[in-house]
């Protein structure tokens, strides 16, 4: 008997963060949605190699799009996954902290329609930690009844550091995991010891740093550009991240590419996941699914 591929959509994809990670446990994407043209661009370089069906121009529109708001979900093909690191800025502290009552705030309602259309066997959604005590804990409390109540599914959450899963960053971002089968019982993965350090991402020695950490980015909120990223002392040398050592930290491979603008790259990582991260947990989420 021939073993069901996992199939999964990918939704606010930036770069492919969640692309990749799913990839690699073996998962197949249907259908991505970006809106950023740069992002797009670098998106497309890095997975027409993997899934050229995606890109296919008689068929682009329907699995490669561009506003999720413009979508009709019952024009998306079935999946057993959707996945979406939904927009940050209105939830961010470092954004404009506008909530649901911003405009692109509503766009997590796209993915409720999606969900409620489309009826996957489960969900796998990121953000920032601070949407937790957002509007006084509002704004999460109302993701959560329209994820149980409205739609029926169950609901797991929980703040997850990249550096739990390997990568020298902690990065700690909102992670929230839901079942259409709510019999499933579901654990967040154990953290694993740190595989790389810094010394790995610059190819050098870092003698001090300077800087914390890789900051969150944000669409639109200006904290993802290269003047705001970190600065280290590699080799007697004072300086920021490129692109490359940008890439290691949120654990791409260093073949990935970027067809834009330094400045482009470095706000697409300052949007981008950590790939272990999202890996780990969604290595727990297909498990179950089996």
């Amino acid at each position: 008997m021939t073993k069901k591929t996992t199939t999964f959509i990918d939704l606010f994809a930036g770069i492919g963060g969640f692309h990749l990670a799913f990839h690699n446990l073996g998962a197949r994407c249907v259908f991505v949605s970006e809106w950023d043209k740069s992002a797009r661009e670098t998106y497309k370089k890095n997975f027409e190699k993997i899934q050229p069906e995606l890109f296919d121009p008689e068929n682009i529109d329907q699995t490669f799009a561009g506003d999720i708001t413009a979508v009709l979900p019952k024009g998306i093909p079935d999946f057993d996954i959707i996945t979406g690191g939904f927009p940050c800025q209105p939830f961010s502290q470092a954004g404009l902290k506008k909530g649901f009552n911003e405009t692109r705030g509503t766009l997590f309602f796209d993915i409720a329609n999606i969900i409620k259309e489309k009826q996957p066997s489960a969900f796998f959604l990121e953000n920032v930690r601070g949407l937790l005590t957002h509007d006084g804990g509002r704004t999460f409390a109302t993701i959560q009844k329209v994820l149980t109540e409205d739609l029926g599914y169950s609901f797991f959450h929980k703040v997850i550091k990249a550096s739990d899963y390997g990568v020298p960053q902690h990065r700690p971002r909102l992670f929230m995991v839901g079942f259409k089968d709510k019999s499933i019982k579901f654990e967040f993965p154990k953290p694993v010891k740190l595989a790389m350090t810094m010394d790995d991402v610059f190819d050098g020695k870092v003698n001090k740093t300077v800087g914390y950490t890789l900051r969150v980015g944000g669409r639109g909120s200006g904290i993802g550009d290269r003047r705001n990223w970190d600065t280290y002392l590699v080799d007697g040398e004072v300086r920021r991240l490129s692109p490359k050592e940008g890439l290691r930290m949120q654990g791409f491979p260093d073949y990935f590419e970027f067809p834009v603008s330094e400045t482009q790259a470095m706000k697409q990582l300052g949007n981008s996941v950590a790939v272990p991260a999202i890996q780990a947990t969604a290595n727990e989420i297909m498990k179950r699914l089996k």
